[in-house]
């Protein structure tokens, strides 16, 4: 992983929670954390991908987000585990397939929103007394490029719920802004990580980087900075109620 220029003890004797932390943007967000002093708590959406942080001093909980009992199960284990968390990482979602309006299953349908938005608000609703607990909190959710651009076909459905996400975001900011716990969001785009070799074809993410100002698809070690940056206080403590676009430039708001 490449340096990011911050401090290493910028997080220490912190405790960092991140979800979907099995791969990707998450894998990365929570190893940054770690490097940079922080007490790293992950949830780790896929059997057996805990085992990715053996030997790091983090400490990996399974569970799958499709599945409330799972999230609530994920939420009092993490409870049990600390006296108070300074910064909450809302990274678990996924888009499950590219799904045709009129060919969405009620379970397609379902799964999409469960992981992708009630686990966001159920991590948040049951984690909020620990974030009251430490000075100068964070949360921080994961959205994407698509909850303004609609994204692609097939991904109506994750797309709208990146958006939900992005608003509650908002709606958090305000609400826990006298609490002393800032709320924001990062909005990757076009992000080079097996998200993208699962749903999208070689062509499509090549006309897609021709398309980028920069004129190449970002990496999860491009987004992780941003986290870091939202997440601390000294940085970035009159910042809230903001998404923080990561796209080379492929969205210029």
């Amino acid at each position: 992983m490449k340096q990011t220029g911050f401090s290493s003890e910028l997080f220490r004797g912190q405790t960092i929670v991140v979800t979907g932390a099995g791969r990707g943007i998450g894998f990365c967000v929570a190893n940054a954390f770690a490097e940079h002093g922080a007490s790293v708590i992950v949830h780790s959406g896929r059997s057996r991908s805990a085992e990715k942080f053996a030997d790091t001093g983090i400490e990996a909980i399974e569970a799958d987000f499709t599945k409330g009992a799972e999230t609530q199960g994920f939420i009092d284990t993490v409870l049990s585990k600390t006296r108070s968390i300074d910064v909450l990482v809302n990274n678990a979602g996924t888009m499950h397939g590219r799904f045709p309006a009129g060919d969405l299953t009620d379970a397609q349908y379902d799964d999409l929103v469960t992981l992708n938005q009630t686990s966001v608000v159920m991590v948040c609703r049951g984690l909020l007394p620990k974030l009251r607990s430490a000075e100068n909190a964070s949360i921080i959710n994961t959205v994407s490029i698509s909850a303004r651009t609609g994204g692609s076909p097939g991904s109506s459905i994750y797309s709208a719920t990146k958006a939900f996400v992005a608003t509650y975001t908002k709606a958090l900011a305000r609400e826990l802004a006298p609490q002393g716990i800032r709320a924001n969001a990062v909005s990757p785009g076009t992000i080079d990580t097996d998200f993208h070799s699962r749903y999208s074809s070689q062509e499509k993410l090549e006309n897609t980087r021709k398309s980028i100002p920069l004129q190449r698809l970002g990496t999860p070690e491009d987004c992780a900075p941003a986290y870091l940056f939202l997440a601390s206080n000294a940085l970035s403590g009159y910042i809230t109620g903001q998404v923080l676009e990561i796209n080379g430039g492929q969205l210029m708001l």
